[in-house]
């Protein structure tokens, strides 16, 4: 189909832009290539998943992500179109085999997906420069590269009309094919129709319009690809890569352990770019910057200084700005907390995992966050004055709240003898009551609630007592992984004396850190939250209930025991056992909303914003129309019976265990 020049010259492109494209993907490799620990392939399902299902895209959204989708799959699909395109000029039997009845389907989902494809990018830009959709915006308060925000805007522009004119001119150069047949192609219905502008034309004229088409489209591709690196639409390739990068973990928010014994370590968490692992400099490539993760964002929604998204994006721009040099080897220049994120951010996470439950290609910001606090933690001792309370009490006494009491005080009021180990050295399960439940007098009711429960089903259990110390949990998400580690490796020896086999914990970040990270340092236990454990004793018939109540229950999903630990449908076949009226809240299951303890929160004062994380929470309980909020967490009973006090006493803030122990026959 082309002339002999044509095709020399075409080639001759070729080569210019894929030597071009190998400097520039270089570049990014070689920025990539200076982050921490090894970047291999993990899983390549997961990214073939994620490339061709656009999974996660739809979770919210679902009329922009339609459209999103149309995009994407229609750009996946051109790979083959411009392939066969190439072909089709070179090899006059390739054109001819293309047009021919064989290739039917091939050229009925060209058309289809070229039409969804224009038509999916003139809904982003009009949503972008007509709209100016909020969604794609920052809060006033937020740190963002001065750079960015035009940056954003004119690169969805250059590549916007970028696509347009490449599909658009592809469809063209179809439509001057079917013209030139001078018949309608009936699995080309869009292209068939549009054909008719071109009859009059004559065939010189189609088939100079074919050979015209055929160069914009594909020289479009071929000028793009070696720019591709340096616009955030990098995504499209970057994104499938980074769930086949991402390492394999018990759970999304179990954390890497240091290694304090390595003495060639200088650097404990993260101070620059470079200090962050490959695989979180992935993330920076591979950002959408479609703002999801802030809509979900706890800190941001209720107007802290925090956006995961507007870290993201700050990483890129600060890359864009020191590719050269980052690529070159040369010093790192970002300092995180300068370019990337402020001091009040970096301390308003709650670690919920919202941001990386929601993004659509498998960003995790809160990582960089964590260690981030590792950094101005162990290398600057530069955190909040008010975990310095915290951090005392757990090196003192064992735990957060600095009570140096009996641990077992909690259980006096119960009419039977709650065994430790040392009575009863033959137990089965171990009952881990944490920090909460031995000081915390909200928890504490929780902990005699599922004490009572355990003893009426003939559990053979006991509990740790005075051995019991802090898992460390509280240390490990505000950045004192020294702590951490002192506090574990304590926990897991005596443990591992007493013969601990199964652990059943009501508290989701006990669940959490022993289940997940004790393996690290030789804590191997079966671990489950104490909704399963009375699930299954309800199931198996060793625990008997009343008819179910009418009174109208909702459950607030903990973000450890939900989103960290897969557990979301257990606690709520044991509310359907207790409460014949149990209804959904609009954010519930993996897009619960955070109660604003986690991340170490539940110990210091909450960062400055519109309002508190668990007002907003609160909020939505009531409307609802409940009459009690069920919790299986003692940091959610504490922060949801605190907003309802603040409202009145307007609602029962209760465990799970307590309806249970209230309902049992």
């Amino acid at each position: 189909m082309l002339t002999l020049i044509e095709k020399l010259l075409f080639a001759l492109v070729v080569f210019a832009s894929l030597y071009v494209a190998y400097i520039t993907f270089g570049r990014m490799m070689k920025v990539i290539a200076r982050g921490q620990g090894e970047l291999g392939l993990k899983s390549l399902s997961d990214g073939l998943t994620a490339l061709l299902t656009l999974r996660p895209v739809f979770k919210t959204r679902l009329a922009t992500s339609s459209f999103h989708a149309a995009v994407a799959w229609g750009f996946i699909f051109y790979v083959l179109v411009n392939t066969l395109d190439v072909l089709a000029g070179y090899f006059p039997a390739a054109h001819d085999f293309i047009a021919g009845p064989a290739m039917g389907w091939y050229r009925f989902l060209a058309d289809i997906f070229s039409i969804g494809v224009l038509v999916g990018m003139v809904y982003f830009l009009l949503r972008r420069f007509a709209a100016n959709s909020p969604l794609l915006t920052h809060h006033e308060n937020v740190k963002l590269h001065p750079k960015a925000a035009k940056g954003m805007r004119r690169d969805s522009l250059i590549v916007g009309v970028f696509i347009l004119l490449h599909v658009g001119f592809r469809f063209i150069g179809e439509t001057f094919l079917v013209a030139q047949t001078g018949q309608a192609d009936p699995w080309q219905p869009f292209a068939s129709l549009a054909a008719n502008l071109w009859a009059g034309l004559g065939p010189l004229g189609q088939q100079i319009g074919w050979h015209a088409s055929w160069w914009i489209a594909l020289g479009l591709i071929l000028a793009f690809v070696p720019w591709f690196p340096y616009t955030k639409h990098i995504h499209l390739l970057v994104g499938p890569v980074n769930f086949a990068v991402r390492p394999p973990r018990r759970s999304m928010g179990a954390l890497t352990a240091l290694d304090f014994d390595d003495e060639s370590i200088e650097q404990f968490g993260a101070t620059t770019l470079t200090d962050l692992p490959k695989t979180q400099i992935v993330d920076a490539f591979a950002c959408i910057m479609c703002n999801r993760c802030q809509d979900v964002c706890p800190a941001y929604t209720t107007g802290k200084e925090l956006s995961p998204s507007a870290l993201e994006i700050n990483k890129r721009y600060g890359i864009k700005a020191h590719f050269n040099a980052l690529a070159g080897g040369g010093d790192d220049p970002l300092n995180l907390l300068e370019f990337a994120l402020s001091e009040s951010a970096l301390w308003a996470c709650t670690t919920c995992g919202a941001c990386t439950e929601i993004c659509p290609v498998g960003n995790e910001p809160f990582r960089d966050i964590l260690d981030m606090r590792r950094s101005r933690v162990l290398m600057e001792s530069e955190f909040p004055a008010a975990l310095q309370t915290a951090f005392r009490g757990m090196e003192r006494n064992g735990n957060p709240w600095q009570m140096s009491s009996d641990r077992m005080e909690w259980a006096q009021p119960l009419d039977f003898k709650v065994p430790t180990v040392a009575d009863n050295p033959g137990f089965e399960v171990l009952y881990w009551v944490g920090c909460a439940g031995a000081f915390d007098p909200g928890a504490q009711q929780t902990a005699r609630a599922f004490a009572s429960i355990l003893n009426r089903a003939g559990v053979n259990f006991a509990v740790l007592g005075n051995m019991e110390t802090c898992t460390g949990d509280t240390a490990r998400r505000a950045g004192n992984e020294y702590l951490f580690v002192e506090m574990a490796t304590g926990n897991i020896e005596m443990m591992n004396e007493a013969g601990v086999k199964k652990i059943v914990a009501a508290c989701p970040h006990c669940l959490h850190t022993i289940k997940n990270e004790y393996p690290d340092f030789g804590g191997n236990y079966e671990v489950v939250h104490h909704t399963e454990f009375i699930n299954e004793l309800i199931g198996s018939g060793k625990l008997r209930l009343h008819s179910a109540k009418a009174a109208k229950t909702t459950f607030h999903d903990p973000c450890y025991l939900g989103r960290h630990n897969n557990v979301y449908n257990a606690p709520r076949q044991v509310l359907g056992a207790v409460s014949s009226n149990v209804v959904e809240m609009a954010r519930s299951g993996s897009q619960s909303f955070c109660c604003g303890a986690g991340g170490a929160q539940m110990w210091k004062e909450e960062e400055p914003g519109s309002e508190a994380v668990s007002m907003n929470r609160y909020k939505e309980v009531r409307a609802a129309g409940v009459d009690t909020v069920a919790v299986g967490c003692p940091f959610c009973n504490r922060m949801l019976a605190d907003a309802n006090k603040e409202a009145g006493d307007a609602l029962q803030v209760k465990d799970v265990a307590e309806l249970v122990a209230e309902n049992m026959a």
